[in-house]
């Protein structure tokens, strides 16, 4: 394991090269000592494993023939994920990070430790006219994909959730939930009608299986896939590389300004959460087969950045002696989130900002960076917010 972190950080520090592309480039100084010239990306793909710790990653590897696509990367580094009112972060506070640049308390959806609205990155990608797309494993409006989207001081308020999603003007998403759209609690609004109002074409597993949609690209898209929470991969779920995919070729024609696009593998933590080996792994595996595809539309399309990281380490899994290539003996030390340093990974134009270690916040910064959002509004460079973390 030591090995694994030593080897990713030194290649953090000497192998990344920039994507050529645009001769366009910026200086950005990430650590005090480190000055990086990079060509600025048209587009972000945020592809977050929940959950997923360094040994999640191993053990994936391991259980796949000692292979992944992970491998690929050569910018890595490693982020701080604690929250503002705790070492261990929950999925909230983490994704809130990444979205909006700001530590909060457990629980928070895209607001401050006091409660006020904090903009997302998501919004401004949005208002700068690019496209935006979310595909998760799990419900739309669970904590992390809301936390791009939506403004709520507690995440268990799903059907407030759903109706931030309504608001946001996101162009795809794919993920569970349908039932805190169209059979609410609170009220008798149908949120699925409202979205066809808005000029969406909704769609759902109980009409027609995911593989069997035929996208209209003239019209935003969503598409829910379960009712509450998405089954486990190992239980037949099978619309997540496809949709990941997808989503990219919709996002790509959507707008000529480019796209940010966040990809959840969201059940990575659920088999944290249930000490659940063959759950954590097959859904690393999957997720990999995710990046794989992204991969794939990043090297073709050449404008393109590809950020893999996780929110925060679920179960303190381990492999324990005894293991083997594709059969380990794993523990965990608890049922719950750890505090554990955690793994990011970069790929294409502007994946240099990337390396070193640095607060989970500042990939909110180094991606606003990257691709000059509010540079004009703001009238100044942001170097400090990007070297700091906000």
């Amino acid at each position: 394991m030591n090995k694994l972190l030593v080897i990713a950080l030194f290649f953090s520090v000497w192998s990344c090269t920039p994507k050529q592309g645009s001769s366009d480039k910026k200086q950005v100084p990430i650590l005090p000592s480190d000055t990086v010239s990079f060509t600025a990306p048209k587009n972000i793909i945020l592809m977050i494993g929940d959950g997923m710790g360094l040994t999640q990653i191993t053990a994936g590897m391991y259980i796949n023939g000692n292979k992944l696509n992970l491998e690929e990367f050569k910018c890595i580094g490693l982020h701080k994920s604690y929250a503002s009112d705790d070492l261990v972060t929950d999925s909230a506070a983490g994704a809130t990070a990444f979205a909006s640049g700001i530590k909060t308390y457990n629980g928070a959806v895209g607001v401050d430790d006091n409660g006020n609205h904090v903009p997302t990155i998501m919004e401004e990608a949005k208002a700068d006219g690019m496209s935006t797309g979310l595909v998760v494993t799990s419900s739309i409006v669970h904590a992390t994909p809301a936390c791009f989207y939506a403004h709520e001081k507690i995440r268990s308020f799903k059907e407030q959730i759903a109706e931030d999603l309504l608001e946001s003007g996101v162009d795809f998403f794919v993920g569970g939930g349908k039932k805190y759209f169209d059979r609410r609690m609170a009220d008798e609004r149908n949120l699925i009608n409202e979205f066809w109002k808005k000029g969406y074409y909704i769609g759902d597993f109980f009409e027609k299986d995911y593989a069997d949609i035929t996208m209209n690209f003239k019209k935003k898209f969503g598409y829910f896939t379960s009712d509450d929470e998405p089954i486990p991969y190992m239980q037949g779920r099978d619309y997540f590389v496809e949709a990941s995919k997808d989503a990219t070729t919709f996002l790509s024609r959507h707008s000529k300004a480019g796209f940010f696009l966040v990809i959840e593998s969201s059940q990575i933590d659920w088999g944290g959460h249930a000490n659940n080996s063959d759950y954590i792994v097959t859904e690393m595996i999957e997720f990999d087969e995710a990046i794989g595809e992204i991969m794939d539309f990043a090297k073709k399309d050449g404008e393109t950045l590809v950020i893999v990281t996780a929110d925060h380490e679920t179960g303190g899994y381990a492999i324990n002696p005894g293991s083997k290539m594709d059969s380990i003996v794993p523990a965990f030390t608890t049922d719950k989130h750890t505090a554990a340093l955690i793994p990011v990974f970069a790929w294409g134009p502007g994946a240099e900002l990337f390396r070193g270690i640095y607060e989970n916040t500042a990939i909110y910064y180094k991606m606003k960076k990257a691709l000059g959002l509010g540079e004009k509004e703001a009238g100044h460079s942001g170097i400090d917010e990007v070297q700091n973390g906000g």
